[in-house]
């Protein structure tokens, strides 16, 4: 069959790339079109374009990245119609996704249309969650409380489980001190990961490496890497050129999850990293700041106390958020001194982290097999109608 696979940013590269394997597994013959970068490329995609023309975030980025983004949901549309795929995937970045799905919805073709994550309706626009059932006929959720939102609204939403549960780094505990020894770090190792968008590289490395100068004045046994991903690649290594510090940049999934099992501490931005830091021990601080107009918007439509997954999921701080003007090098600093001496708040994040790990197992079968599973029987559903 031929699958229409749509992914808007690196996150859902990562999550398109896993679950076209998986689809491959039960359709060795599977076909695969649609938008993505790396890894989805890496499984047999023939992309239109690079992701990375999508990855913008804030209204203050999107609003001069407009024309060029309707030119491209105009160009995919009218590529699915040549392709004349047998399912039509779109994986997060709901308001990109959307304005597909609406097009193809108005052109009566008859395709199964399936969107992977929900829509954070929890947090904010609400209204979301009713009108979703117009345009896809299927929804594929992370979190178990997801699908209540949507089933009240004639969309049929499925829990597939969390597919940080099924990456590398979090299976792979046999690879501990493999990155150590491979670089010749002798003493302890901080990950230094300013996101995947360029915007966020541009408001949070240059604050992080303040970081990591502060500390390299004050410690002499402690290295630092950046794992990095390659629509920021470029920019990350150029920052770093540019401090003059002895940051060792990485590329890739292998060498980003053998860092990850060596790391004894962590500064983040926000965003799914952080589950994946929570899922293999690693200590953390999440530091994130938009632009003021983002800033606004955000206090006053988002109706959530936590920006961060781990304590969204459990209801409480564990891991410290460092939100705009607290977004500071000494306050970072402050709190990784305090994780790397295994001071509190430490005690209290790893036995969040091990909660954490209890909500989103899922036992034997992975959630890129469970999303599959849905999608094919979406598929085979609409045939026999």
């Amino acid at each position: 069959m031929k699958y229409y696979v749509i992914a808007g940013e690196p996150s859902g590269d990562a999550l398109g790339a896993r679950l076209m394997q998986a689809l491959r597994r039960q359709d060795l013959a599977a076909q695969f079109y649609g938008i993505g970068g790396d890894s989805m490329q890496a499984q047999g995609l023939k992309t239109q374009f690079n992701i990375s023309e999508l990855a913008v975030m804030g209204l203050a980025e999107v609003i001069p990245s407009i024309p060029k983004i309707l030119r491209r949901i105009k160009q995919t549309v009218q590529h699915i119609q040549e392709v004349r795929p047998d399912v039509i995937i779109t994986i997060d970045s709901w308001s990109f996704s959307a304005r597909i799905h609406q097009k193809i919805r108005s052109l009566k073709l008859g395709i199964p249309q399936v969107h992977y994550v929900a829509p954070q309706v929890w947090a904010w626009k609400k209204k979301r969650a009713r009108t979703m059932y117009k345009y896809i006929d299927l929804l594929l959720t992370l979190f178990p409380n997801e699908p209540r939102y949507f089933t009240p609204y004639h969309l049929d939403a499925v829990f597939v489980g969390h597919p940080v549960i099924e990456s590398a780094i979090v299976n792979g505990a046999q690879d501990k001190g493999k990155f150590k020894e491979k670089n010749n770090i002798k003493g302890r190792l901080m990950l230094v990961l300013p996101g995947s968008r360029h915007n966020e590289v541009e408001r949070l490395l240059p604050d992080f490496l303040e970081v990591v100068r502060k500390m390299h004045q004050k410690y002499d046994d402690i290295s630092y890497v950046v794992p990095t991903v390659s629509t920021v690649a470029e920019h990350v290594k150029r920052l770093v050129i540019e401090s003059g510090l002895p940051i060792k940049v990485v590329e890739g999934e292998t060498e980003r999850h053998l860092a990850f099992q060596d790391a004894d501490v962590a500064i983040a931005a926000s965003g799914t990293v952080a589950l994946e830091l929570a899922i293999v021990n690693v200590p953390h601080i999440i530091a994130y700041k938009v632009p003021k107009l983002t800033e606004w918007l955000a206090r006053r439509f988002l109706h959530i106390q936590f920006v961060n997954l781990t304590n969204i999921l459990l209801g409480r701080e564990v891991v410290p958020e460092l939100l705009q003007q607290d977004c500071q090098p000494d306050n970072i600093m402050q709190y990784v001194e305090k994780f790397l001496s295994q001071r509190q708040p430490f005690g209290r994040q790893m036995e969040g982290f091990e909660q954490v790990r209890q909500l989103l197992g899922m036992g034997e079968q992975t959630p890129s097999d469970n999303a599959a599973e849905a999608v094919l029987h979406l598929i085979r559903h609409n045939e026999d109608i």
